[in-house]
């Protein structure tokens, strides 16, 4: 059986996995992923008892109790770099042995669901409204370092690519499902479903311009108008793909939320993005319970 290497899954002196801080009795296997560390006690604050509450750099988990079942919210940090490590650490940390450095003959699956805000690329899905991503479309390149081609919808990528011209020197886009268990979970006539488009970052690659002109300026106008089998692209973020990708290729399972505080076609930002994120929350953390 292969030993992991101490320079591959680095343990800190009290057990934990390196970055996260956590050790493996510290999470649930129902984990809520937000980017803001701040969000972690707001998401909190709606369980019924809390047993942990662990940070390292921007990594903070709080873990509890929600209507009976044991749930952690955990923050990312922006970007599907941050995703890269988290979700390997949690991983690790439920289905490999820390003591023997092997991979675990039983295999847990985890449940991971991100409550995120996000930018809405179509008219008619206004500010305050839930997305919930059908698929995530990765821009960033990152699940190419892995063997990944078994969990991709080759097909809608090839459509993309030809549909937005897009350049070759960019990383090819990647495409994939979520669970569909947890999509029938936490969909409802509330969500707006489709796409959820994940940049490398937050400017240029996300159609913004300061003071850096862009490589494409139709960008953000060709992915408005994609449709492939009657799914459109309904939103963009920084984190959705990555998730679906490594929760996919782990053995997980993973669904984005987004309540929609801007609507780029339109050019409106969200009266209350306060009060979107906390609806999104409890309305999340209730089809969980259910």
């Amino acid at each position: 059986m292969r030993r992991i290497g101490e320079s591959e899954l680095i343990i800190n002196p009290n057990g934990s996995v390196y970055h996260l801080n956590l050790r493996p009795e510290d999470i649930a296997t129902n984990i809520i992923l937000v980017g803001d560390q701040h969000r972690v006690p707001i998401v909190a604050e709606h369980f019924d008892s809390i047993e942990e509450d662990i940070q390292k750099r921007e990594f903070r988990t709080i873990t509890g109790t929600y209507k009976g079942k044991r749930f952690s919210v955990v923050s990312t940090g922006i970007g599907p770099d941050n995703i890269d490590i988290v979700l390997n650490e949690l991983d690790a940390l439920v289905n490999i042995d820390f003591e023997t450095r092997t991979i675990k003959d039983k295999i847990t699956p985890l449940n991971f669901v991100r409550i995120g805000t996000s930018g809405s690329l179509q008219a008619d899905i206004p500010v305050d409204s839930f997305v919930l991503g059908r698929y995530g479309l990765g821009m960033d390149g990152l699940i190419h370092s892995y063997d990944a081609e078994h969990i991709l919808e080759k097909e809608m990528e090839d459509a993309f690519i030809a549909h937005t011209n897009w350049s070759p020197r960019k990383a090819r886009p990647y495409i994939v499902r979520n669970s569909e268990m947890l999509e029938e979970k936490l969909s409802s006539d509330q969500t707006f479903e489709g796409i959820t488009g994940t940049a490398g970052g937050f400017y240029g690659p996300q159609g913004r311009i300061l003071r850096l002109p862009i490589q494409d300026n139709d960008l953000n106008r060709k992915m408005d108008c994609f449709e492939y089998n009657g799914t459109r692209v309904t939103n963009l973020e920084m984190e959705t793909s990555a998730i679906y990708g490594l929760a996919k290729l782990l053995g997980h399972h993973a669904c984005s939320m987004n309540a929609i505080i801007a609507n780029r076609a339109n050019m409106t930002f969200s009266k209350n993005p306060y009060k979107a994120v906390e609806d999104i929350i409890k309305y999340t953390l209730d089809k969980l319970a259910e």
